[in-house]
């Protein structure tokens, strides 16, 4: 059965962090659905346009193996501020399956809705200082078993990778950054 991810945008998200784990996935042949919480064009912090596949309300009632969060401000406070987003996150955590985010998203996101517990984060420096001691890490990329988070738009390839090996396995991973030329990567290190 294909693994199936939703990517979550917000007026304000960090254009390179959502989009180079769509990227990564789709090529890969995973089920990538990106959502918006409104209307299906999203203006990014840097301005740029992104048109999404669908309205998270659209998507609410569907299980996904991954739900990922780009940050960007002030996109990550529009994606904390969606009380459906926040019921789906909930939902996901409850049932044991995966929760991916980058920069800001793990503290201005997942830290208020009590999804962290006392698993190490890795976000944007910036705003480690709002999460509880016992979540705080400065490593660039953390992988728990389902929790993924990375500290900002330089280790976007990066994470996308690491969940493309959660999702499809090393060898598929190291293949395909491989032929992207991503030198360095924890897939082909």
């Amino acid at each position: 059965m294909a693994k199936s991810v939703l990517a979550v945008l917000a007026e304000g998200f960090e254009e390179i962090e959502a989009i180079t784990p769509v990227d990564v996935l789709r090529r890969l042949d995973v089920d990538v659905t990106v959502a918006s919480l409104d209307g299906l064009v999203v203006k990014g912090a840097r301005g740029i346009s992104v048109q999404a596949d669908t309205t998270l309300a659209e998507v609410a009632g569907r299980t996904f193996d991954l739900i990922v969060l780009p940050g960007g401000m002030p996109g990550a406070a529009n994606l904390a501020a969606s009380s459906l987003l926040g019921d789906m996150l909930k939902k996901q955590r409850a049932e044991g399956r995966m929760i991916a985010a980058i920069c800001a998203a793990p503290a201005v996101v997942l830290h208020p809705l009590g999804l962290l517990g006392d698993e190490k984060t890795s976000g944007y420096p910036a705003f480690q200082r709002r999460l509880d001691e016992a979540n705080r890490t400065e490593e660039r990329l953390r992988v728990g078993e389902k929790l993924i988070t990375a500290a900002g738009p330089g280790v976007a390839m990066e994470f996308a990778l690491a969940l493309a090996e959660i999702l499809k396995g090393k060898e598929k991973t190291t293949e395909l950054a491989k032929a992207m030329l991503v030198e360095g990567s924890r897939c082909n290190a």
